[in-house]
């Protein structure tokens, strides 16, 4: 019998199951900024800045490190830079969506454009991809 909070999955299965949380909110960012009227700018925000929260974590567990429990995309790409050193020249733009993870979520005075979603939502493809091409290497050795 398992118990509640302790996962049976080998790394390549949870890494995976990260990528695919990932995906599902790339894919959400896009849809509710493209393809809606009106465009949900704040949501479409949320999910790249979740992207890439799940797409750092992803990269952490296929490396067989439990990802902290953070919303801050800077510290995780540090994280992840202490492994793969190309993943420093990501901090900055981590450090920018990361407010995204907070504010979009409740009544604020930040205005966000759309062209801020746009942006949000092109790092966040940049990122999820650079993470992608280092994860599936990794867990593909793994798969037994």
């Amino acid at each position: 019998m398992s118990r509640p909070g302790f996962c049976f999955m080998n790394t390549a299965e949870l890494a995976g199951n990260w990528l695919k949380k990932a995906e599902s909110d790339i894919l959400v960012a896009r849809h509710v900024l493209v393809d809606l009227w009106p465009k949900q700018i704040h949501v479409s925000c949320y999910h790249s800045q979740q992207c890439v929260e799940k797409a750092l974590k992803a990269f952490l567990v296929a490396h067989g490190i439990t990802p902290p429990k953070t919303h801050d995309l800077l510290f995780l790409c540090q994280e992840c830079a202490g492994i793969e050193h190309d993943f420093r020249q990501f901090f900055s733009t981590c450090g920018d969506l990361t407010i995204y993870g907070a504010v979009t979520r409740y009544p604020n005075e930040i205005e966000i454009t759309e062209e801020d979603a746009a942006n949000a939502l092109e790092k966040a493809n940049r990122i999820y991809n650079h993470a992608l091409t280092k994860i599936i290497p990794n867990i593909d050795g793994q798969t037994s």
